[in-house]
Parts: C-alpha cells; structure tokens; sequence
C-alpha cells in the first residue's frame, strides 16, 4: 500500500504499488467492481472511479469517515496529512476564541477531549478511504477520487455536509474583468493585469487569517453578525439587488460593506455568497462546526442476567408454539393467493382469529414463516397457501432448533411485516406475504442494532433514541431513507422482544451466536448465522426451555390439562382429538362430540382414543369422556355418504325416516330409493356438511364402500426454496473468489504492460512446442498465476495469437482469462500450436 510521499500519478499506479492483501480488501468493501472480475489494474481503477460505485461506497462511511471525505472535498489537490488535519481539527484549543489571527467571526475551536479524539481517528479514517479506493497517494499528497469531489462538492452548490460554499473562483465566474479589479482595489490589493491573477489575489487574501483579519479590522460593528449567520452555513443569504456593483466608499450598509471588498459575492439577483476560502479562515480553518469522531454513547439501562434470559426464552417458546398453530390451521390448505399476490385483508383476519392475534402480529408470523421456508404458494391452478415440506422437517426438530431456525431467517430477511396496511407509491395497500415487502436496510439495522446491544454490558438494555443516534454515526442517511431506519428500528425492536432475541429490551444470551462477525466496517457486514451459530443458539437455549411433557390431567368436564408443553406426536394427536379452550403456561383443551368425531374420521377406533387417553393421562379417564368416545363411535359411520350425485346409505330405515321428514334437509334434494338407501342432488361435501350441522355422525364411503379416513395434514407444497432476500449490492465475496480474482488482475495487467520474450511472425504464433510441454508449461503458469502468449487454431483451422492467464487446467481443457477478447474462455489444449511465456517490459 503506498504510504510515503513519492506519490503515484493515478489510482491506477496507486493500486498497481498494493499488495494482494490490500486488492483483496479493495474488492471485498466493494463487491461491485467484480462484476465481472476487471482485467487489469487500470480497468479496476477506472470502474472504481465510476459515478454509481463512488455512490455507494460514501453511502456506507460511517459518520466522521465521512466527514473527512467531505473535508479533502474542498482540501486543495493534492492534500498534505497536515493540511488535513488542521481542516478536521482546526485552531489548537488554547488558540482562543478567535484564533491565532484574533478574527472577529464566530469560530470556537474544537474542546480539548474532542480535539484530541479526532486527531486519533483521523488516521483510521484515511486508511478507510485508501482501502475502500476513495484516497490513494502518499500521506503528503492525498487525493480524493475525482468522482467523490464532484458528488460531495458540486460546483456551485453547497459542499455536503460542510455548510461551505463554492472557491472565489467559482463564486467569480461571468463577473466582469472591470469589477473585479473594483474588488481587488477596495479589499486593498493592487491592480492585476488578467481575471486569473486577480482571483488568485482574492483567494490568498480570504484564505490568509492574518491578511484577512487585518482587513475585517476596520468593518463596521454588524459586520460581524452577518458573517456570523453564514459562516456555519448555509452560505447564502438573501439580499435586495446582489448583482448592482458597489464601491467601498458608496457602502452603506454592512452587506454592502462586504460586497464592496468581496467577501460576499453575488450568487444571483437577490441572492450573495460567502467564497469558501474566507469561512475556512473565519471558522479557524475547520471544515465541520462539529466533528464527530466517535460514535454517540449508548448508555445501558441495568436489567437482571437471569430474568432478560429467561424473559427472553419464554418469547423464544412461544414464538414457536405460534408457528406451530399456524402450521396446523394451514395443514389441509390455507387461504387463496390474491391475483396480486398476497393474503387477503379477510384471510388475514380469519387466521388472526385462529391464532388469538392482532393482525399486524399475524402479519409478522406469516411472514417469518414464509421467510424461513414453512409456507408457500402451492402453484395449483387455484393457487392457495399451504405449509412446504421443511414444515414436516421443522416440527419434528426440538424447540431450540425451531427457534434457531426463526431467527436465523428473521435476522437475514428482507421482508418488512410492519409495511402491511400501507400504501405504496401508486396508493395500493401492501399485503401480508404479498410483493414489494422487500426493503433491503431492513436485515442491516437489525444486525447493527442488535450488535449495538452486545456491546452493552450483558442484561442491559438501551433506549431507542440512542440506538437511532449510533445507527446513524454508523450509516449516515438521508431523507426518505432515514425516515425508513427510523421505522425498521422500532419494529425491529418490537420484532426482537416477541421472537426472544431480547428480554425486557436487553440482549439474551442464546442471541449472541446469531450475530455474524462484524467487517472491517460493520454497515457492511452480512447478518446472517450459518449452521454453526444456529447450533450455539440452540444449545444456549435449551436449558432455558421448559422439557416436553408425555401427559395430560383429565377432569370430570370433558377437559384436559396440560400443563406445559406436550411432545409433538401427543400435541397432534391431542389437537385432532380435542379443541383448544385456552392458552397460556398451561393450555386446556376440551373434548366435544366433533372433535371426537374428527378423531374418528382420521381413522382411530374408539379403543385405541380409550388406550390412547389412559397412557398420557396422570388421571384416570372420567367416565363421562369415556361415554362420549363410546356414544359418537356407536353412532358414527352408521350413516354413509357416497357419491352417486351423493346417495346416503344406512342400515337403521327409521333413522333415514326421521331424516327425510326433517325440515333442516329441505334443499339437499333427498329421495328414497329402497329402504336402506336415500339419493341426494348435493355433492358429498355438501351433503357431509349439512348432515353434521343437523348433529349427526355421517362417515364417508369409497366406490368400494369403506369408510374413507380424512387427515387434517392432506395439503403440502412442492419442495420450495426459502425466499432470497433482495440485497442492495452485490454480496460479499468468500476468501477463495478474491483469491482467484486478484491472481487474474494481476496477471491481466502483466499482460497488459509485457513484451514477448521471443519475437514471431504474426501468421505462425509463438515457436512449436511438443504436447508434453505445452501441458507442462500451461500448468505451471496455472499454479504461479503467470500470463502466457499461445498460438491456437480453432475448429474451423484458423490460426490466431492470444495472451491468456490460465486458471485451471483438466479434462485436456485449459480455462484462462483471454486478455485478447476481454472474457474468460476454454481451451483444448490439442489446438495450442506453441506456447511462450512473457517477459516483463524493460522499459
């Protein structure tokens, strides 16, 4: 990396001095430029220069890093450390409050603490630029790419960030040679003989304290209060008729006093501009009225280890119990995807009964649960929601890996549960697990904010003003994308607590693995948990869980008491054969005739409910449950539905007697046609329905006549993919890819700047090589990552000369970088006529 002052004369000369190590951490904090990998150096170099990639790189500075990228903005070119740090630093704290040159403007330089804490940042925030391809050059010539300094100081406008306005130069640009020699002449310069000259006069005057002091000496007593209003920024001021011309001795007010010698400018008809080099001078040489070179404390709020975990784990639980019962709601098919996609406002509310939630919860559980992979579209021709087959997979894991699984996804997806009920920008309403969900900050300030949180001590929580504030040190944003991060922040608060991240606001324990190892720079880190951290979670979690109970306590009212978890085979059994009554630490479930008769339906016998009940019950099974599995097994399937339409079929002729003259079968178009034997115009669902709404026990019969078994868990999906979260770049390259990418740079730019070793004839290539030798030779430029000049002759037989860099070499194929078409081809290694390797350019 190139550190001393023998600076190189581009970035390109400055990257090409780096070492890989230093290449490599270029293409990791910019993942965009190695789409496609460049060829050379300068290629990189100018990609790194572009517009959009500049962008996107200063979007994820953090606040003082920033801040001194804005300072080398209106820093001469090139910049000397010092210069730069007296435009971070300012005036030395015991400069008083004037400074050395006793000006009379309102600078006030830095507190010494501040002082001394950006004088210690600076040099890590510079090397941040360097790194990121933002600085290159020695410590005594700094440059800003030039595409950063149009972005963060467009002339004429107002310098980002800095309240500094545009140079006298370009502040003087279209004033008439006439009236700036009036300037010179007033602010007590002589005469210059061209327009260049006299700016050049200007700027050194406004920029010299001392000079400029000097002359502010003799300005009226409001002048100073006029600068002061500016200085800070913003830089323009509205007056009455800017652009008339005024001499010193026609002034008479103090704006006039200032235009008169220059020190404010016209920057329209009614509008004058303080020049940036006299508000440096004013503000004591500081480019920011307030550096910010560490972030804003986060003050902990003390909460108790033991009660934040626990806290913490009963959420976790509970999370997963709620999935679990959305899962079961959605086991035979849930509701209809909308032709936009989505849920509808009606589904969302039935499923937000079903689950005892509001609907802005129920939002956030569908959508962790399509994030993480539980449910999906099934793609049939009448498209509805159903549970995938991970589902299957998900429930049959303990209740720590469940949780795992839910936060992994939560911490890593894009989807935002909280933009349900909104209207996007054409005034339509977002839907739960519909399109333009996706807000790619969205796993970035939960992953910050969270990490913020492990930094406190354990079991402390923070207030949501501070964590916004160090969020924005950390990501400095603007406009509509703040107001975002404003909103993710609270719900991802909001989001953290009901999953079991946090407790009581604070950080849990089992949490901390989940947290992927922050960057060099954390905005930029990827806050995923792999399978790893999701087993550490896991494990921490486990204890903390409550065990799974084998049994239930029967009672004399047709209940049953569980009081904790069940194990998953006798939570479902449980659920087919009882219904839910309450939840909370012990969930009551209540035993009627139709949940019976659904157990029934599911294909168990009386005998096996009775068995089934007197194994899990600590009591024995009540006598009235007992009649009541044996009163709705006695009566069930007595009565059979097939289809004919639908016909019902019945050994007991009075009972089909009773049945036809029963006013509530008016419409299901029955008709007699033997004793035992009844035909009906509805379809058989219709007919089942109706039948156990009037309280009977009908059963459903097969072309064969037997009993058809229904199961609650008939509808899956096909196999589906957990939804890819939308990025908002490029992903971070693994350690094997930059790797792999800078040995090809490096080679490209050998072969960009090489000679042939041995001169040939154009027509014939490099001189013949047996086979043994090509191979050999292509293998050891393969593994040195060396350039080689081949002749080749492709399918068609012509001949042709390359420069290429092979990668790897198998199969009879060699695959290279072809500096000569710019892309990465495949070679046959029968058609290399010669090869010859490249020597570097001796000039």
């Amino acid at each position: 990396m190139t550190t001393g002052d023998a600076a190189p004369r581009t970035l390109a000369e400055d990257l090409r001095a780096r070492d890989d190590a230093a290449l490599a951490l270029l293409l990791r904090a910019r993942p965009d430029l190695l789409t496609p990998v460049p060829n050379d150096l300068t290629q990189l170099a100018t990609r790194a220069a572009t517009r959009g990639s500049v962008l996107r790189t200063l979007e994820r500075l953090d606040a003082f890093t920033h801040q001194v990228a804005e300072a080398l903005a209106v820093a001469p070119d090139p910049c000397g450390y010092d210069t730069l740090e007296v435009l971070m630093t300012g005036a030395a704290p015991d400069a008083g409050p004037a400074g050395a040159a006793g000006l009379p403007g309102p600078a006030e330089p830095l507190p010494p603490q501040t002082f001394a804490a950006v004088a210690a940042a600076l040099p890590q925030a510079v090397l941040t630029l360097r790194v990121r391809g933002l600085v290159w050059g020695g410590e005594g010539r700094l440059r800003l790419v030039r595409t950063a300094k149009d972005v963060l100081a467009p002339s004429p406008a107002t310098v980002s960030g800095t309240g500094l306005g545009p140079s006298v130069g370009e502040a003087t640009g279209g004033m008439s040679p006439a009236r700036l020699q009036e300037i010179l002449t007033d602010a007590g310069l002589p005469p210059t003989h061209d327009p260049i000259s006299a700016i050049g006069e200007l700027t050194a005057l406004y920029g010299d304290a001392v000079r400029l002091g000097a002359l502010l000496a003799g300005a009226p007593d409001a002048v100073p209060g006029v600068l002061e209003r500016l200085v800070w920024g913003p830089p323009y001021g509205e007056v009455r008729d800017a652009t008339v011309p005024v001499r010193a001795a026609d002034a008479a007010t103090p704006v006039q006093w200032l235009l008169a010698r220059g020190l404010l400018l016209p920057a329209g008809q009614h509008n004058v501009v303080l020049p940036r080099e006299a508000a440096l001078a004013l503000r004591g040489g500081r480019a920011h009225r307030t550096p910010e070179p560490v972030p804003p404390p986060v003050e902990g709020v003390a909460r108790t280890e033991r009660t934040v975990d626990m806290t913490a784990a009963g959420q976790a639980f509970t999370a997963t119990r709620i999935v679990t019962e959305l899962l079961t709601a959605w086991h035979s098919g849930g509701p209809a995807v909308l032709r936009a996609g989505g849920v509808s406002v009606r589904d969302l509310k039935r499923t937000a009964a079903v689950l005892d939630l509001s609907e802005a919860h129920t939002a956030f559980w569908l959508e962790l649960a399509y994030a993480a992979g539980l449910i999906a579209a099934d793609g049939e021709l009448d498209e509805v929601y159903a549970p995938t087959p991970a589902a299957d997979e998900w429930r049959q894991l303990p209740p720590a890996r469940q949780w795992a699984v839910l936060a992994a996804a939560w911490l890593a997806a894009t989807r935002t549960p909280g933009l349900v009920g909104s209207k996007d920008a054409k005034g339509r309403a977002l839907s739960a697990l519909g399109p333009d969900l996706d807000r790619s900050l969205a796993p970035r300030v939960r992953g910050a904010a969270l990490r913020v949180l492990a930094e406190l001590p354990r079991g402390c929580a923070a207030a949501p003003d501070a964590l916004l504030a160090r969020l924005r040190w950390l990501r400095p944003l603007r406009g509509g994308a703040d107001a975002l991060r404003t909103e993710l922040l609270r719900w991802t608060l909001a989001d953290a607590e009901a999953l079991g991240l946090t407790g009581r606001g604070a950080l849990a324990a089992h949490a901390r693995p989940l947290l992927a190892p922050a960057e060099p720079s954390p905005q930029a880190a990827r806050d995923t948990a792999g399978p790893a951290g999701q087993a550490a979670a896991a494990a921490a979690l486990a204890p903390l869980l409550p065990e799974p109970l084998d049994h239930v306590l029967l009672q004399a009212d047709l209940t049953a008491v569980a009081p904790g978890p069940l194990e998953t085979p006798l939570a479902e059994t449980l659920g087919v054969l009882a219904d839910v009554e309450s939840k909370g630490g012990a969930t009551v479930y209540r035993f009627t005739p139709q949940s019976v008769r659904r157990a029934l339906d599911a294909g168990r016998t009386a005998s096996e409910l009775q068995a089934f009940l007197a194994a899990h019950s600590r009591t024995p099974v009540p006598q009235p449950l007992s009649y009541l599995i044996d009163d709705v097994a006695r009566r069930h399937g007595t009565l059979r539905v097939g289809a004919a339409s639908a016909y019902l079929r019945c050994d007991d002729d009075a009972l089909l007697t009773e049945l036809l003259a029963d006013r509530r079968a008016n419409g299901l178009g029955l008709r007699r046609l033997a004793p035992t034997v009844v035909a009906a115009q509805s379809d058989p669902a219709t007919l089942l329905e109706r039948l156990r709404a009037m309280g009977l026990a009908p059963a459903a019969e097969s072309a064969d006549g037997d009993v058809l078994i229904t199961r609650a868990d008939a509808r899956r999906t096909p196999p589906r993919t957990p939804p890819l979260p939308v990025t908002d770049g490029p992903p971070v390259p693994d350690a094997a890819l930059l790797g792999v990418a800078v040995k090809a740079i490096r080679a490209g730019d050998r072969a960009a700047t090489a000679v042939r070793r041995t001169p040939a004839p154009a027509v014939e290539g490099p001189p013949r090589t047996p086979a043994a030798d090509t191979l050999a030779t292509v293998q050891a430029a393969a593994l040195a990552g060396e350039s080689l000049w081949i002749g080749y002759v492709n399918a068609d037989g012509a001949a042709s000369q390359r420069v290429i860099a092979p990668v790897r070499v198998e199969g009879g194929y060699v695959t290279a970088y072809d500096h000569t078409a710019d892309e990465v081809r495949t070679f046959a290694l029968h058609r290399i006529t010669g090869v010859s390797e490249l020597a570097d350019d001796p000039a």
